[in-house]
């Protein structure tokens, strides 16, 4: 991240760090008299609110553990050096969590802590606290647009979640829970009232921002799960919010070579529409983007020469690796594989556990939730490591590129009878990732209704059975969106909405349970506000 985005982040970083150093300790109202905010402080007072995302997604046991660890992708199976931490990992994966568990309480405190840090710069803004004249409106509506980015996580993972839009309220409010119709309603109406305020440009000005384009790709995200929020499908408003980017003429386009797009200095890529801007010089909380240490064994650091000893943990699912073509680029570029060596190009061997001193060698083989060793399972290598990395990485992350609003147009226009349209945008998107085999990038609309590939079933050292995915609806487009973005956090809510994720086995996991699609409130919040009722399930 360079330019104007690491300026931005670099000035709300000592905004934060400054407000440390007030007396007075009252975080629910304006201490005017202590701070005079110029026009070039909005912009720092802007981004604190955008800061809480990172932390959202990637901070320790949150919405990437949701999404990632729960699903058919990927696993944080035991290993020689731990990775067992009171069970949590394996319960993500049986889907056996609690409301007691760091993942649920976490993704919902960060969520509201950035709804709150919003709600703030809003009532200053309107109140004048903030004397701000010129792009006023402008700069509400983002932050409303913002307000419901977070809003949409909330809905996703909880559903019936209180909706806040006041800063300034009395002692001991407690706010009134919503049904997730009533959260979705509201984030529709607020991107919606408030989009064409927005900034339409996409250059360094708007990056890391909501502009209007990602705002459109936030309607489309919402649209697509429609039918999972609110019981009623939305197909075709999301093809209308998808044809606002691809005929925007803003340049968006599809990389030629899909890794590009998770270079480290990806900040200039035209398939991203919003990123998350990371940078190790400004962005330095232990876990803001460590990936890496999750996934690298500790011999990997001689093959980056990074700064720490990775810790190992995540991998991938090997049957979900089994559905990939090995001649499709992102099986090559998005997974480490194989015998590691060191940046000098000496073989590495393992360093604990049963094959200490043996050749470290990534198989696609994991024993089970509660078994590995260091050579199992293919690790996480979708964004690019960099020689000499420190515990953060510096790529920024995309939260929304391209690549998504074209298939989730092919997406809708598939489930609404119009497949071969639909074939035509995938195969778009495959064409980057058969450069040496163009046959195979074509996908036709007979080849898109099929079922999935993925050989679902318990494959572990205890249980092997065998379920197939023939028979999943739409199936092979479920494979499509697995095959483009494994990594990228979003797998759980795909499965959803393909009606897998509460229904077939895999790996070390059994469905239990279709309410199992939200998560619980969490129990110290339902203790805190008496408003709040616990999840059908739970």
């Amino acid at each position: 991240m360079k330019h104007t985005a690491k300026k931005i982040l670099l000035a709300t970083l000592i905004v934060l760090c400054s407000c440390t150093k007030l007396k007075d300790d009252s975080y629910n109202q304006i201490i005017a008299g202590q701070f005079e905010p110029t026009a070039q402080d909005l912009a720092s007072l802007v981004g604190a609110a955008y800061v809480n995302w990172r932390i959202v997604l990637n901070g320790w046991n949150g919405y990437a553990r949701i999404q990632e660890a729960t699903s058919d992708e990927a696993v944080v199976p035991a290993r020689p050096n731990g990775w067992v931490d009171g069970g949590i990992y394996r319960r993500l994966h049986e889907h056996k969590w609690t409301s007691d568990d760091d993942v649920t309480i976490n993704t919902w405190g960060r969520t509201y802590a950035g709804i709150t840090n919003c709600n703030r710069v809003i009532y200053q803004l309107e109140s004048g606290a903030i004397p701000v004249t010129s792009g006023k409106e402008e700069t509400l509506a983002e932050l409303k647009v913002l307000r419901a980015s977070y809003y949409y996580v909330l809905c996703d993972v909880y559903g019936n979640v209180p909706i806040v839009t006041d800063f300034n309220v009395a002692d001991g409010y407690l706010p009134e829970q919503r049904t997730r119709k009533e959260v979705y309603d509201f984030i529709i109406k607020e991107i919606k009232d408030n989009i064409g305020l927005l900034s339409d440009k996409n250059d360094k000005s708007t990056y890391g921002k909501f502009n209007k384009w990602a705002a459109y790709a936030l309607l489309a995200k919402m649209y697509i799960n429609a039918e999972v929020y609110t019981g009623t499908a939305a197909w075709s408003d999301c093809i209308t919010a998808c044809d606002a980017i691809i005929n925007s003429g803003k340049g968006f386009i599809l990389e030629p070579i899909q890794r590009n797009l998770f270079v480290t200095e990806n900040e200039n890529s035209k398939e991203i529409i919003f990123a998350l801007p990371f940078d190790e010089t400004y962005v330095t909380d232990w876990n803001a983007f460590d990936i890496h240490m999750q996934t690298l064994q500790p011999a990997s650091q001689a093959t980056y020469n990074l700064k720490s000893t990775p810790w190992g943990g995540i991998c991938a699912i090997p049957q979900f690796i089994n559905t990939f073509d090995q001649n499709d680029a992102r099986y090559r570029d998005n997974w480490i594989k194989g015998q590691q060596y060191s940046a000098a190009g000496e073989p590495l061997n393992c360093t604990m556990g049963a094959y200490t001193g043996k050749p470290l060698a990534f198989v696609n083989e994991v024993p089970g939730i509660d078994l590995s060793e260091e050579i199992h399972g293919f690790r996480l290598g979708k964004f690019e490591i960099k020689q000499n990395a420190n515990v953060q990485l510096s790529n920024d992350w995309p939260l929304f590129r391209y690549a998504d609003i074209l298939m989730m147009k092919a997406e809708c226009l598939m489930r609404d009878g119009k497949a071969a349209a639909a074939a035509g945008l995938v195969t778009e998107v495959r064409r980057r990732n058969f450069t040496d085999h163009p046959e195979k990038a074509i996908v036709t609309a007979a080849d898109l209704v099929k079922g999935s590939v993925y050989n679902y079933g318990l494959r572990n050292h205890l249980n092997q059975t065998i379920e197939g995915g023939d028979n999943v609806q739409y199936g092979r487009f479920l494979d499509e969106l697995g095959w483009e973005f494994n990594q990228e956090d979003r797998r759980r809510q795909d499965m959803i909405r393909f009606k897998v994720f509460t229904k077939k086995a895999w790996f070390s996991h059994l469905p239990n349970g279709d309410y199992r699609t939200l998560f619980p409130i969490p129990r110290i919040e339902i203790n805190k506000n008496g408003n709040l009722k616990q999840n059908t399930g739970y």
